[in-house]
């Protein structure tokens, strides 16, 4: 079982950037897809980005699409996501998630999720 921390949630004014950290444990990191999720208030959790298990390929919702980046660091069994251009609508519960298999292009792909770390965004 894959156990999941993120980081680096906080509160952003509307334009700026934030980079979200994701340590995972418990698994062979390097076999699975990675990928955030988010979940607004009063919202259904959304996907908003995914890699591969070796990083060749990387999939985004369109609402994030050319502002938000997702990488991630085999050897340091991380995940990130690089955040920019923040927008007052990005504000919600960011989950990192662990892929069912080497590739996750949507929501029920991922099997497992951290405990989330909130980013607000400000006018």
């Amino acid at each position: 079982q894959v156990q999941l921390v993120e980081s680096g949630g906080r509160l952003v004014q509307a334009g700026g950037s934030l980079r979200l950290s994701c340590a995972a444990s418990g698994r062979t990191f390097s076999m699975y897809a990675m990928g955030w999720l988010r979940q607004a208030p009063g919202k259904e959790r959304e996907f908003v980005a995914a890699i591969s298990w070796n990083g060749g390929s990387t999939y985004y919702a369109d609402s994030v699409k050319g502002r938000f980046t997702i990488s991630r660091d085999n050897a340091k069994n991380t995940v990130y996501l690089q955040m920019n251009s923040l927008k007052v609508e990005d504000t919600a519960v960011y989950y990192c998630a662990a892929g069912r298999s080497v590739h996750a292009v949507r929501l029920s792909d991922f099997g497992s999720w951290g405990q989330g770390t909130q980013v607000t965004v400000s006018w």
